[in-house]
């Protein structure tokens, strides 16, 4: 793998966001790859920005994934995501949560959450590579909303060249053990949807 593969991931305070990066970073070492992570999440316990980024390639440098970059976003609420569209590269592909999480400004009847024509707005031309996974009701539909982080895993999967086992020894390591198969369930279905969405 010459070049960097850049992935960044978004989302608030308590969406498992930061196991998900984990996860991101540990496969790209199982495959012999030199890894880099940076994190932010000042507030994460009280519903602030979490932002993560994981770089994967035979040599990276830097933690820090440049503005413009980004080769996959991965964004765990819609409103969070429109905040990192600047991060992204030209070709890159997003995978955003269908969910929304109003902030404060917006549930104090101080704001407006955007549209959906405003949101599509601000993707531009990226618009067409971006991906809304129904990831909380598919995660709902197994009976844990918490595991939807790991939907967006396994949507993101089916867009890099890493066997599947290595994503599920990964995930498994990294879970409580009497969560193992629900966690491999939600893997498998945010991979499925996702395969589905690209063959369309």
């Amino acid at each position: 793998m010459a070049k960097t593969t850049n992935i960044l991931l978004v989302g608030v305070g308590g969406q498992g966001t930061l196991l998900a990066a984990d996860v991101v970073a540990l496969v790209g070492m199982e495959i012999g790859l030199d890894v880099k992570k940076s994190e932010v999440h000042g507030m994460a316990q009280r519903g602030g920005s979490v932002t993560s980024h994981v770089r994967w390639a035979e040599q990276v440098h830097s933690p820090l994934i440049p503005v413009g970059e980004v080769d996959y976003f991965i964004a765990f609420e819609r409103l969070e995501a429109l905040r990192y569209v600047d991060m992204l590269s030209p070709e890159a592909v997003a995978l955003v949560n269908d969910y929304r999480i109003s902030p404060v400004g917006v549930s104090s009847g101080d704001g407006v959450y955007p549209s959906e024509e405003d949101q599509d707005a601000v993707y531009g031309p990226l618009l067409e590579r971006v991906h809304y996974v129904p990831a909380i009701d598919l995660a709902q539909e197994l009976g844990n909303p918490r595991v939807n982080n790991v939907v967006m895993l396994g949507a993101l999967s089916s867009l890099l060249d890493v066997p599947e086992d290595v994503w599920l020894n990964v995930v498994s390591a990294r879970v409580p053990e009497r969560y193992i198969a629900l966690n491999e369930r939600a893997f498998a279905v945010g991979r499925e949807h996702m395969r589905v969405a690209l063959a369309r």
